[in-house]
């Protein structure tokens, strides 16, 4: 069965494509819709300060189930994520993704020119159709201009997921984030990820359970290299060499370097002892 957080389904209403799988009172086929705002939370409840379980970035789409008083219950096309999404976030129809934003985070211009006034920011792995192009500015299907230097075809990848994540050093913690002015450390390693072309899962414990089928588990005393992701219970971290570590993190409010050995120092005097390590690269 689906992971509970991945399952669109209450007891009045689940996605079509769960009958006969989940009990429901009615199944509903999705309406796709496309995130037109610099970036939208899922929410956990239909109101303004629910709890944020995640985000959406722009040009992301949402399959919306349910409509009330300006809320769209459904789930992420990205990452299956299901929750709750303002309906003023979102747009029709959805237009297809050509490009994704390269850069920590850029803006979306009213027209092709600096000194014009932004729509909004776009955080890296946004996604916008690329349309004509005006100096050294992009159309982003009709919705505004981005420099085009700060954009790359959708289907490239970073060379090292590793320096991306480097980035986000200094960028607050936020539960639930994802972009680039507040995320959370398994927002980071997804993140960090999805521009390197590797695609995982939102949370801690689905992303332990899915790398680790997917590349080498090592013991967690055995010596680790840069890349290395290291597992607790609740959190996740990547280190940039044998010593150290990076991860957005409750402790400093903030994605840090520090030696890893205090990292894990904090961790055991918490009851959390490293769970597992996964290595991506040989």
């Amino acid at each position: 069965m689906t992971h509970p957080r991945l399952l669109p389904a209450r007891p009045d209403l689940a996605a079509a494509y769960l009958k006969g799988q989940v009990e429901a009172e009615r199944y509903v086929e999705p309406v796709d819709m496309q995130v037109t705002a610099g970036v939208a939370a899922i929410r956990r409840e239909a109101r303004d300060d629910g709890p944020m379980d995640t985000q959406a970035l722009s040009g992301e789409v949402f399959a919306v189930l349910d409509e009330v008083d300006g809320w769209a219950w459904g789930f992420s096309r990205h990452d299956g994520y299901v929750g709750y999404v303002d309906m003023a976030a979102l747009s029709v129809p959805v237009r297809p993704v050509t490009h994704r934003v390269s850069a920590l985070r850029t803006y979306l211009f009213s027209q092709p020119d600096l000194k014009s006034a932004p729509h909004f920011l776009l955080s890296m792995n946004s996604k916008i159709l690329a349309g004509e192009k005006r100096g050294r500015y992009v159309d982003a299907g009709g919705r505004g201009w981005v420099f085009e230097g700060h954009l790359v075809p959708i289907d490239h990848a970073e060379p090292d997921y590793v320096t991306v994540a480097e980035r986000f050093v200094g960028t607050p913690y936020l539960w639930g984030g994802k972009e680039s002015l507040g995320l959370d450390c398994s927002g980071l390693v997804a993140t960090s990820l999805e521009a390197a072309g590797i695609p995982v899962l939102r949370d801690t414990d689905m992303q332990e359970s899915e790398l680790a089928e997917r590349f080498a588990v090592i013991p967690p005393e055995a010596p680790r290299q840069r890349g290395d992701i290291v597992f607790w219970t609740g959190h996740v971290g990547i280190m940039v060499d044998d010593k150290r570590i990076l991860h957005a993190n409750a402790h400093f409010l903030k994605t840090v370097i520090e030696p890893v050995s205090e990292t894990e120092k904090r961790a055991v005097s918490n009851g959390s002892p490293v769970t597992s390590v996964v290595r991506l690269k040989a």
